[in-house]
């Protein structure tokens, strides 16, 4: 089975042109739409299925940098956040703040729109550093271990942001 950068013809690597990922996807999908394999016997149209299905969940998460950043870190050879959960303390301690500031923002009904630019912002930052930290590694043969760590911890410090834009916004955790 390839990888999601195989599946749509796309270089392996971090940086990537989204717009050529929805372009390969809509092309991709055409081919493999159910309603123009209706006719088909049921294990050409269990092939569409499965390649359908493999071909959404390429296009989701190369088309999303957490997703892709988290992918690719897989593909390497990184650690999982469960192997690596460590945090950098004054992020984590930040982060409480923010948390405990959101807290009393809405016990006196205010609006949380200038907080969650901010952890918006805070979000765009650490994926721009993950990017940057991508780079560096695909210009070399081999990461090194201690790169890979460093950019698990930096994907951790994005979820930590993550989480708490889903509690600003009151929106279920999706993992």
């Amino acid at each position: 089975m390839s990888d999601y950068y195989e599946r749509l013809g796309l270089p392996r690597r971090f940086s990537i042109d989204e717009a050529e990922v929805e372009r390969r996807y809509l092309a991709q999908s055409r081919q493999f739409h159910p309603d123009f394999h209706g006719g088909a016997s049921d294990a050409d149209q269990l092939f569409v299925i499965e390649q359908t299905a493999s071909l959404n969940q390429a296009y989701t998460t190369l088309k999303d940098p957490f997703r892709r950043a988290e992918y690719l870190l897989s593909l390497l050879g990184g650690p999982t956040a469960g192997q690596e959960k460590s945090q950098d303390q004054s992020f984590l301690m930040q982060m409480m703040e923010t948390r405990e500031q959101m807290d009393e923002i809405r016990a006196a009904g205010g609006s949380l729109s200038e907080l969650e630019a901010d952890l918006m912002g805070q979000f765009s930052v650490v994926i721009a550093d993950v990017a940057s930290r991508f780079a560096k590694i695909e210009s070399q043969p081999t990461p090194l271990p201690t790169e890979l760590v460093d950019i698990r911890r930096h994907l951790n410090a994005a979820r930590t942001i993550q989480s708490l834009l889903r509690d600003l916004r009151g929106t279920p955790d999706r993992g």
